[in-house]
């Protein structure tokens, strides 16, 4: 699956209100990196590099594991596979918004 692929299924399941009233951003190094505006009205999803209250670094074929089920974040942060800088309180709330990627 290829990240533009991604970035539209997460700004189908972010909806109009993502829940989060933050920015994050996931950022898979040299594959690009997804932004999600939780504080616009409606939310939005793109690929820019812009600086967010929250970002998660992790490999693509990591967050391809987890959007999948197949990858337990929270044994992926454990483990070192995913990092986490910022604001974790924003993290803890994409559960919802993941679950509807699978």
């Amino acid at each position: 699956m290829e990240i533009g692929e991604v970035t539209k299924k997460i700004t189908e399941a972010v909806g109009v209100d993502s829940g989060l009233n933050k920015t994050l951003k996931f950022d898979f190094g040299d594959v690009g990196k997804i932004y999600i505006d939780g504080v616009s009205k409606p939310n939005s999803v793109s690929n820019d590099d812009k600086a967010a209250d929250c970002t998660i670094k992790l490999s693509w074929d990591d967050f391809l594991n987890m959007a999948q089920g197949k990858l337990d974040p929270t044994m992926a942060f454990m483990q070192g596979k995913l990092k986490v800088e910022g604001d974790m309180s924003i993290a803890m709330k994409l559960q919802p918004i993941l679950s509807k990627l699978r």
